[in-house]
This record gives structure tokens, C-alpha cells and sequence, in this order.
């Protein structure tokens, strides 16, 4: 995009009054979004005010509506809930109580509100919004205020954000929560699975959602759920009898437990409830299964958020600021939402009629489209689950007599046996034989090769790691072995799952194309790595669960530095030249500093930040966390950085490091992991199959594909999901740091920097446009999962 950077420099605070609260049920995250609100609010220089307990404080007034400092929002970042209080508010949807809140914010000079809540929250204050100067005119009359205020305070601006753990908001892939609420329904039924595999029983999950089933549809999709009953999509008539076929064939393939997901809101087809209960007793009596229900309750609600709610509520509090900074008495109410990785501004009324609108069509039994409405990202999960969950008898599958090769290559990454069993299964249906490398290029050329079937992949989602074994080792030394071995097994594709050497790994394959016939198939990569290097993807599988344990390990650490005061921790991620670890994981953890390759640094620059950490010593905040990617500088090392800042804060402050190391790549894959890995692995797989269709020639009776549309990467671009052929891709790639020469979240920078204390320019051009929410891809197939 050429367009001219706009900075928010321009963009001043000044004499300005914002407003924040928290209002219905409470989501994990909502604490970041407070905090971003706060502190980017404080650095335009706007006074910002808590309002504590939600509406009920902006009614009741007093000591409910307090001015706050940088420091007030210190150490809350990691903690669950919301720290300024949340209720339900009777008084406010009377115009009494409204009129009272307006006077209450009129005494204090507020004429900017940041709402984060649910659609009901939202609505409450787009009214107050509309009845705001008739309140005003109402509150002179009475003599309460003066004419000179109605003129001052003429206009109230207001901001949403989303919090519902739910995701039951159209316009927006993501509400803060959601991920989180996914975290602990994930923790759960990797803990239920080990018991239920000793006992051979079957177990029936209730998770919340009493009108959006997005919840228990991508905990299904993650966990691989045998069932799921969700309010949008019912069952159709005779499911009892489906159900029970399902869960006994899959006994009779020596699947020992079985796993039933149910959204509290679940109904039939005749808008009937189906309750965990009621299943439980069809399963006990049909099969006499030995059958337990857990119902999740609020233990979903709990918790320590995960760094993509931290994330995510950071970007959009920062976003919430600049749009109350830039609003005219003009702009309609909005909402500052995700699609894709952008922050983008909705028109609040829009975007509260669609989510009524999803209701109405579920309320009048008109499903599909109540599926539809939810958005593509919410399609696109269901049919994913329908293609993966239920495996069609062998009579009723096509028959292609193609056979496709999976492998995985480069360092394990979480997420990627999520990804070949997406594949496999896709593959099967679409009719293909599928064959397991194992130990990558290297096993390819030793004839590690073997057919894979539909019960192999059982149970692999939650598994970290990679199960068929994975090489940093190339293929270009081995490229006669394994042409042979693709001519003896007859391969007709590949299937690629890998980091950058899985990219290095295909342009070497279609280089050989010249030499070995064999390589003259479709090829297409799926990128998984932890450093999330791979040029032509935003996001790769892996990165997501190691950037929930950088974070995780980073409150910990903080936990001890609170406790013994006075100390400045160093930490070191991974990620090769790739920064956006150390980036990611600083502003998750509310980090001082993040020292990364992409930015250059020198000695001055780490002066400064012993010079800010030894300010930051004197306030009440007395400890200092830094991260550093383990190659940002060929000098600057860990140890260096730790001697330097040791010297320089001699009577100050104390350092340590800690070296975090490979843990970064083990663990269970987190929800977003599972979940991109399961929909980008399936779409590669009926890539290639419209592939195979295309490049088979009946005269020769076999596969060729020559062009360089034939070996592809499909990654996440912005809001989609796109093929790139990878000869087009090698312009966009530094193959000396084996990094892309682009990198979206450098944009997120200085958002860290601020968010520090630090000051810094923000390129805030991509924000600002309020867009429709019709006009929406609602592909993004990421942010969300």
C-alpha cells in the first residue's frame, strides 16, 4: 500500500475526559483492554477515569468514579475477571437512572465512554448515547447543571469493545475471552481423555453458550469429538438412532472413550432443549456404555487469559482510544473489532442488529441461514467438523487411485499432528490412498513409508510434537532416492507440514523437476513452526501454543520479581532471526523491553532502557522484564545484556536471565493451534485434489504438473487464506535470516513500546476507516480459529 504514514502524534487528549467500564458477564482479558485503555489514554495526555462496578457505578456515582494514573492498571494484565467490577444494572435502563449517570459523568467532564461488555452492554450505551443531550437539557431545567455545561458537554462519543467468552457477536472474528474459555474446555477434556481411555467410558460435556454454539463447536473440532449439539445447526429427525450407531461402530474399532460435546443451549429440530442429562440416559439405555456428564460451568469464565486475548484486547483498547480521539459529533457509536490480524471500526447498531438478527432465524427454525449469518469463519468450522467427525462407509467413498505422501519437516511444532490427521481424513474421503513419511526427506529416501488409515490418525489433535517424526534435513542430497521411492510407491502429491525448511525443502524439489519426472506432481506446503518465519503466512502452526508458554513462564517470573522487588529479569525466546516470539511475548507480558533482530539496536538504545527501568524503580512498579530473541545481535548475547544492565543498576536494581530453551516447542497444542492446523490442512488437501484432477492425463493414464501453480504454500494473508505458488514467494524472502523481508506484527511494535511507557510514533493508517458489516470477508480464518 502506498499510501503516506498518518501518526497519531497529531491526535491529542487533551482537555479530554475518558470514561472506562466493564458491564455483564465477566471474560478473561477484559483486564488488558482496561489497561491499554488507561495507559494509551494517560500517553495522549486524556484524563482517564475507572467506573467501577458498570453501570451500577456510573448511576450510583461517588467514589464509583475515580481518576486513575499509569500505575493503577500495573499487574493486572495476567489476572482473570475484571478488576473494576461488573453487574447487572436495573436502575439504568430506567431514563432516571440514565439521567442520574449523565449527571454523574457531566461533574467529572467525561464525554467519552469505553464500553467493554456483551451485545446487551453495548446496546445500553448506544441509548444513552442517543438521549444524551435531551438528558442534559432535562438536567439544566432541574437546575442541576448550567447552561454553559449543556453547551460544553453537548455530545457523548462512544466506544465498544467486545467481552463475551461466547463469541456470539456479529462483525467480529474474536471477543475478548473467547480464546481463554477455549484454554480451560481444552485443559478438561485432555484430563477427562486419559481417565475415560482407563475405563472405556464415554463422557458428555456441557459447555456454555446458551445461544451461540461457537464454544462447543471448536472445542469438538479440537478435540475431536465423536458428537456435537449446538443451537444453530440441530440434528435432524431419528439422531438418537444415528448417534448410537456412530459411538458403537467406533467401539467396534477399538476407539476405548467417547466424547460428546453439548452447548447448554442445544435444541432440536423442533426448538426443543437438549440436555446433557438427556443424552446421557438415550446412551446408557441404547448401549449400556458406562456414561458420565461434566458440566464446565464457570470454571470456563476463570483463569489467567491467553496471550491471543492479551493481544488482542491490548490492540483493540489502543484502537478504542484513537477512535474516541478522532470521533465528531457524526460518527455513529462503534465497535473496534478483529478480522483477520486487522483491528477494524463497525458501526455499533450494525453489528447488534446482525447478532439479533442469528436469534430471530434460530428462533423461526431457519438454521442454515442462522449458520450462515454467524459468518464463513463459523461455517467453515462446522463443515470442517462434519467432513472430519464422521467417516462414510468404504461403499459410498470415490474412488481416485491417486495416492497422496504426508511428511513433516524442519523442528516439531504443536498443532502439526492436528494437521495430518486433517489431512488423512480429508484425503480419504475425497477418495485417495494415503501414505505416512516418517523422519521427513531423510525417511522419505530410506523408504520410511506406509499407508495411513482413517483410525491410525484417532486422537492426535491434542498431541504436541509431531507423532510421524520430523528432519531439518533437505531434500537435495537425497533427490535420487527419493524419486525412487515416489516411482515404486507410485506417489501422485505431496503434502508438506513443516517451517522454513519444509519452504527451502519444495523450491529444491520443483528445481529437480528438469532431472526426475517423479517431482512433476502437485506439491503444497502447510506452514508449522514455533518461530513463524515462513514467508507468505501471517500465522504457522505452533506458534500460537509456544508464544501461551512464553507468557505463562513470563508471569511466573514476574510473579517472583513483585515478590522480591527490585528486579529486572532477561529472558530469551526462540525463533531464529524471527523476532515475532520475543515481540508477541513482550506485549502478552507487559514486558519493558523486546530486543529482536528486525530492529536494530546499539549501545545507546540499551542505555535508555536502564535509564527507564531505573525511573520505573522509584514508582510503586519495582520490577523490570526484557526479552531478547536468541538472534537479535551477534554481540549484544544474553549474557552481555545481563552483565550491562547488572553494572549499570548497581544500587537500583539486581538482575537474572533465564534461557527458556525447547520447552517453546513441546507441550499440547493450544485451541488456536488444533484448530488452524485442522481447517489449513484440510483446505490443502482439496487443493490437492482439484490438483490432481486438473495435471492427470488419461493418454499417459498418470499425474504431471510442470508449472509453478503446481507447488504451492497456502498460508494466511491479512483475512484469507491464499495458494501462493513458492517460486513467487522467493522475492519476498531473506534467505540468509530465513525470515520474509515483510512482517505484519512489526506494525504492533511500538504498541509495546507505549503500552512501557516509552515514547514512540505510531503508524495508525490502517485504522480509522469505519467499515460496514456486510462488507466483511468473514473469512478470517485466523484470528479466529
Amino acid at each position: 500500500m502506498d499510501h503516506q504514514p498518518k501518526f497519531f502524534e497529531n491526535l491529542s487528549g487533551a482537555g479530554k475526559a475518558i470514561g472506562v467500564l466493564t458491564s455483564g458477564g465477566d471474560a478473561q482479558g477484559m483486564n488488558a483492554a482496561v489497561r491499554a485503555v488507561v495507559r494509551m489514554g494517560i500517553y495522549v495526555n486524556a484524563k482517564v477515569y475507572f467506573i467501577y462496578e458498570g453501570y451500577q457505578g456510573m448511576v450510583d456515582g461517588g467514589d464509583n468514579i475515580v481518576e486513575v494514573s499509569w500505575e493503577s492498571v500495573s499487574s493486572i494484565l495476567q489476572v482473570g475477571g475484571t478488576v473494576i467490577g461488573s453487574a447487572r444494572c436495573k436502575s439504568f435502563r430506567t431514563r432516571e437512572g440514565r439521567l442520574q449517570a449523565a449527571l454523574n459523568l457531566v461533574q467529572r467532564g467525561i464525554t467519552n465512554l469505553c464500553v467493554i461488555g456483551g451485545d446487551g452492554s453495548l446496546t445500553g450505551a448506544n441509548l444513552f448515547r442517543e438521549e444524551w443531550s435531551g438528558l442534559l437539557e432535562e438536567l439544566a431545567q432541574k437546575g442541576k447543571i448550567d447552561a454553559e455545561a449543556v453547551k460544553k458537554y453537548a455530545y457523548l462519543n462512544i466506544v465498544g469493545m467486545v467481552g463475551s467468552i461466547d463469541n456470539d457477536f456479529c462483525g467480529t472474528d474474536m471477543t475478548i475471552g473467547t480464546d481463554s474459555a477455549l484454554h480451560r474446555i481444552i485443559e478438561v477434556v485432555d484430563a477427562i481423555m486419559t481417565t475415560a481411555q482407563s475405563h472405556q467410558r464415554t463422557f458428555v460435556l456441557e459447555v456454555m453458550g446458551r445461544h451461540c454454539g461457537y464454544l462447543a463447536l471448536v472445542s469438538a473440532l479440537a478435540c475431536g469429538a465423536d458428537w456435537v449439539f449446538i443451537p444453530e445447526y440441530p440434528p435432524e429427525e431419528g439422531w438418537e438412532d444415528t448417534m448410537c450407531v456412530k459411538l458403537s461402530e467406533n467401539r467396534a474399532r477399538k476407539k476405548r472413550l467417547n466424547i460428546i460435546i453439548v452447548a447448554e443451549g442445544a435444541i432440536d429440530c423442533h426448538n426443543k432443549p437438549i440436555t446433557s442429562e438427556k443424552v446421557k440416559d438415550l446412551v446408557v439405555q441404547r448401549l449400556g456404555f458406562d456414561t458420565r456428564v461434566t458440566i464446565l460451568g464457570h470454571v470456563q469464565r476463570g483463569g489467567t487469559p491467553s496471550a491471543f486475548d492479551r493481544i488482542l484486547a491490548s490492540r483493540m483498547g489502543v484502537e478504542a482510544v484513537l477512535a474516541l480521539l478522532e470521533a465528531t459529533p457524526d460518527t455513529p457509536a462503534c465497535v473496534v473489532s478483529l478480522s483477520g490480524n486487522q483491528a477494524v471500526r463497525l458501526p455499533l447498531m450494525e453489528c447488534v442488529q446482525m447478532t439479533q438478527e442469528v436469534q430471530k432465524a434460530m428462533d423461526e427454525g431457519r438454521f442454515l441461514e442462522a449458520v450462515k449469518l454467524r459468518g464463513r469463519s463459523f461455517e467453515n468450522n462446522l463443515n470442517t467438523y462434519k467432513l472430519l467427525s464422521h467417516r462414510r462407509p468404504d461403499a459410498e467413498l470415490p474412488k481416485t487411485n491417486f495416492n497422496v505422501a504426508v511428511l513433516n519437516v524442519g523442528a516439531p511444532a504443536a498443532g502439526m499432528n492436528a494437521a495430518v490427521r486433517a489431512a488423512v481424513r480429508v484425503g480419504i474421503t475425497e477418495g485417495h490412498k494415503i501414505f505416512a513419511v516418517i523422519d521427513g526427506f531423510e525417511g522419505f529416501a530410506r523408504g520410511k513409508i506406509k499407508e495411513i488409515s482413517w483410525g491410525d490418525v484417532g486422537g492426535w489433535t491434542g498431541q504436541g510434537g509431531s507423532i510421524l517424526g520430523t528432519k531439518r534435513t533437505l531434500p537435495a542430497k537425497y533427490l535420487e532416492k527419493i524419486a525412487d521411492q515416489m516411482r515404486t510407491n507410485n506417489i501422485n502429491a505431496l503434502m508438506v507440514i513443516g517451517g522454513f525448511e519444509a519452504y527451502l525443502g519444495l523450491l529444491e524439489l520443483s528445481a529437480a523437476r528438469e532431472k526426475y519426472d517423479e517431482f512433476c506432481v502437485p506439491m503444497v506446503m502447510v506452514p508449522a513452526t514455533v518461530s513463524n518465519n515462513v514467508p507468505g503466512s501471517d500465522f504457522s502452526i505452533g506458534a500460537d501454543t509456544a508464544l501461551n508458554t512464553i507468557t505463562d513462564t513470563c508471569d511466573r517470573i514476574k510473579q517472583s520479581a513483585s515478590g522480591t522487588k527490585r528486579r529486572v529479569f532477561i529472558i530469551e525466546t526462540m525463533g531464529g532471526y524471527c523476532g515475532y516470539l520475543a515481540n508477541m511475548g513482550a506485549l502478552a507480558a507487559g514486558a519493558d523491553a523486546a530486543y529482536i533482530f528486525e530492529e536494530q539496536f546499539d549501545i545507546r538504545e540499551l542505555q535508555a532502557n536502564v535509564e527507564h527501568l531505573t525511573e520505573k524503580m522509584k514508582t510503586s512498579i519495582q520490577r523490570g522484564l526484557v526479552l531478547r530473541n536468541e538472534n537479535c545481535n551477534e554481540n549484544y548475547t544474553t549474557d552481555f545484556i545481563y552483565q550491562l544492565y547488572s553494572e549499570e543498576g548497581k544500587g537500583v536494581f539486581d538482575c537474572r536471565k533465564n534461557v527458556l530453551g525447547h520447552m517453546q516447542q513441546g507441550g499440547a497444542p493450544s485451541p488456536f493451534d488444533r484448530n488452524f492446523g485442522t481447517k489449513i490442512s484440510a483446505k490443502a488437501m482439496q487443493w490437492i485434489s482439484k490438483k490432481l484432477k486438473e495435471t492427470y492425463r488419461k493418454e499417459g493414464g498418470k499425474v504431471f504438473a510442470n508449472t509453478d501453480d503446481s507447488v504451492c504454500l497456502l498460508g494466511m494473508r491479512r483475512r484469507n487464506l491464499v495458494f501462493q505458488p513458492v517460486a513467487e514467494l522467493k522475492s519476498e524472502t531473506d534467505f540468509v535470516h530465513r525470515i520474509p523481508k515483510e512482517q505484519w506484527w512489526l506494525k504492533l511494535r511500538p504498541l509495546m513500546k507505549i503500552l512501557a511507557k516509552y515514547k514512540t510514533s505510531y503508524d495508525v493508517s490502517d485504522s480509522g476507516q469505519l467499515e460496514h458489516v456486510a462488507m466483511l470477508p468473514k473469512e478470517a480464518e485466523t484470528g479466529a480459529i
